[in-house]
C-alpha cells in the first residue's frame, strides 16, 4: 500500500521560505510520476508543480504552475524516498493546505497537471503565510 506524508508546513511572513517534505513508502517509485498540488479556504484545489521520474537522476522533468515558477522547486531523494518542495519569496496567496501526490507512470520529457492523473494522495500539510 502506498503512503504518502507530508511535512514541513508552518506560519511564516511574507517573504520567507519553506521546505516541504513527503515522505513516500510501500512502493518503488523510479518511473513514476510525483507532485505537488494546494488547496486554499473557499476555492478549488489547484497543481503546484510536477516531477517526472525516469531512471532516476538525471533525467527528471519538472514542470511549474505560472504562479509559482521561479519561486518554487520540486526535487526528489532517491535514497530516501522522499519528494521536496522548496518555497522561497512566500506571499499570502501562497497559503493553502498542500498535498504530495504520486502517478503511477511517467515517461521521458512528459509532465502533467490533471490530479485525475495522480492515483494517490497525500493528507497535505497547512502552510500560512501572514502579510
Amino acid at each position: 500500500q502506498v503512503q504518502l506524508v507530508e511535512s514541513g508546513g508552518g506560519l511564516v511572513q511574507a517573504g520567507a521560505s519553506l521546505r516541504l517534505s513527503c515522505a513516500a513508502s510501500g512502493d518503488t517509485f523510479n518511473n513514476h510520476g510525483m507532485g505537488w498540488f494546494r488547496q486554499a479556504p473557499g476555492k478549488e484545489r489547484e497543481f503546484v508543480a510536477d516531477i517526472s521520474i525516469i531512471d532516476e537522476t538525471p533525467n527528471e522533468t519538472t514542470y511549474y504552475a505560472d504562479s509559482v515558477r521561479g519561486r518554487f522547486t520540486i526535487s526528489m531523494d532517491y535514497a530516501k524516498n522522499t519528494l521536496y518542495l522548496q518555497m522561497n519569496s512566500l506571499k499570502p496567496e501562497d497559503t493553502a493546505v498542500y498535498y504530495c501526490v504520486l502517478r503511477t507512470w511517467a515517461y521521458v520529457g512528459t509532465y502533467t497537471y490533471r490530479s485525475a492523473d495522480y492515483k494517490y494522495w497525500g493528507q497535505g500539510t497547512q502552510v500560512t503565510v501572514s502579510s
